[in-house]
């Protein structure tokens, strides 16, 4: 195990993955963001409607260290447009040292 995550999140739009993903950087609480437009998922929205919605996202992936993620999961809350954002962390379990000790690098 590592100190290292990737942090899960959906977006709206490629445009707002841009911005959340680029505040996330100059605020240096990740080393790195991917972007993955075209995604469609299905879900229960709203809460307790019993209803299932089916919509168009735009994933975004961002490395950063576990020691990143509160400050990082509180700014992507202060500029994403959606009422319960899907934000989450993902363990990363192995991870090469060079690309490992370029992360720590950028962030500590």
């Amino acid at each position: 195990m590592t100190d290292m995550i990737l942090v899960y999140i959906t977006c709206e739009s490629v445009e707002q993955a841009k911005k959340i993903g680029r505040h996330l950087l100059e605020k240096r609480l990740c080393t790195c963001v991917n972007i993955f437009p075209n995604m469609h998922p299905m879900f229960w929205w709203p809460p307790k409607a019993n209803k299932i919605d089916e919509s168009a996202e735009v994933v975004l992936i961002v490395k950063t260290l576990e020691s990143k993620y509160q400050a990082l999961e509180d700014e992507i809350h202060k500029i994403h447009t959606y009422e319960t954002p899907c934000v989450f962390a993902i363990p990363v379990t192995h991870v090469a040292k060079k690309y490992h000790d370029w992360i720590k690098g950028e962030l500590e």
